[in-house]
């Protein structure tokens, strides 16, 4: 048996190329090489090879010359016994001289034991096998099995969900607005914050016809990637309604049963959607979304739910209700991850915070005061991360 010292050392500098090694097409050889250079003799392993999945078969794609010489079979049906048995138990040393020999041609019988482990992307899976020469040893040989197992899927999966995830942020990027619209009259600015690298919160702008502007604000539960996926289909859902001209009730309640049959329907999604004229008019539809705050002078105006949160029935009621921006006015809808932000001794910040910021700081333009708040409520939760998504639209009327 090898110097337990001096195998792990090895082992730990063999765990540690996996993680740094550059993950392209080789990948799998580059290590394999490795390994083979470094343990050929200490675990007495060797035919470092492995078969990749295609359809039902195992092909043999590393290395890419020599199979006749060393008489390796160049298939393994998915079926076969050995692959089966790597299947199972992810990792498995060969023993019988039967299961052996299914790893050569018929011509070149071997007496060599075999030993396979089981790796796999999203995408593609492999078995990678080595022979076993004499001396070798099953406690060394299990726990340098399942270390590269390990090591190998984890890195193939952390990579190419790390790509998956670098194309949802730029994906929900291109779905939130860029700019503010220009609408004559008023002075707006929106700003969303996800907890983690994408989130469920939305807010967006739409031109509709004779001048009118339209704003949404919404809500995914949860928050991660599930939440963004939904929250892409309600963008677009609300997108291609309100782009047809259909009444803002009847694209909610259709959006309503978009949510229930998609695959995260263990989500709901809270939503405000408001129709903006040029003189200050506001008709809106608020299904269960946390009330924007309508601010003139000393006065506020809550406007509160009008019909369910998305996801929860079949059917939802729903109307439309009215507001006035009075010139000076400041409309603010925000998520719940502003109003629910704690502080370290468990307080939020909670909707009467929010209020008398908004009353105390009025003046400012829609840029300032968007910026500022997310600033105060972000020290108010003691400048911790942000445990939810977090959304604001300040809209005023000059």
């Amino acid at each position: 048996m090898t110097d337990p010292k001096v195998f792990y050392r090895e082992l730990d500098a063999l765990l540690a190329m996996i993680r740094i090694e550059e993950a392209g097409e080789q990948f799998l050889p580059t290590i394999l090489q490795e390994l083979s250079a470094k343990f050929h003799q200490r675990l007495h392993i060797a035919d470092a090879r492995y078969y990749l999945l295609l359809d039902d078969l195992f092909v043999l794609s590393y290395p890419e010359e020599g199979a006749e010489e060393h008489g390796y079979v160049e298939e393994l049906p998915m079926e076969s016994e050995v692959v089966q048995l790597a299947s199972r138990n992810r990792s498995y040393i060969y023993d019988s001289e039967f299961l052996n020999n299914q790893f050569y041609a018929p011509a070149q019988p071997t007496h060599l034991s075999h030993a396979a482990i089981w790796v796999h992307s999203p995408e593609r899976q492999w078995l990678v096998v080595f022979a076993l020469n004499d001396g070798w040893e099953r406690e060394e040989i299990n726990l340098f099995l399942n270390s590269v197992r390990t090591s190998l899927n984890y890195r193939l999966f952390s990579d190419a969900i790390g790509v998956r995830l670098e194309q949802a942020v730029e994906i929900q990027k291109s779905l939130l607005p860029q700019k503010s619209p220009k609408l004559s009259g008023y002075d707006i600015a929106g700003f969303s914050q996800p907890a983690e690298l994408v989130g469920g919160d939305l807010f967006d702008y739409f031109e509709l016809k004779d001048g009118t502007l339209g704003v949404s604000i919404g809500d995914v539960s949860g928050h991660g990637l599930p939440a963004a996926l939904l929250m892409r289909d309600v963008v677009i859902g609300l997108r291609m309604g309100l782009a047809l001209e259909l009444r803002t009730v009847h694209t909610i309640k259709t959006l309503n049963r978009v949510i229930l049959r998609s695959t995260y329907a263990a989500n709901y999604v809270s939503l405000f959607v408001a129709e903006m004229e040029g003189d200050g008019h506001l008709f809106f539809v608020n299904a269960g979304h946390p009330g924007p705050l309508l601010v003139h002078g000393k006065k506020v105006k809550k406007l509160i739910a009008t019909g369910t949160t998305l996801g929860f029935l079949p059917e939802i009621d729903l109307h439309r209700d009215y507001a006035h921006l009075e010139s000076g006015a400041v409309l603010v809808l925000y998520s719940d991850g502003i109003t629910e932000r704690q502080n370290e001794e468990g307080e939020m910040f909670g909707v009467e915070r929010l209020t008398e910021w908004i009353v105390d700081n009025q003046h400012l333009d829609a840029s300032a005061l968007l910026h500022m708040t997310f600033a105060h409520v972000y020290e108010f939760g003691d400048s911790a991360a942000w445990e939810d998504d977090v959304t604001l639209v300040v809209i005023k009327r000059r």
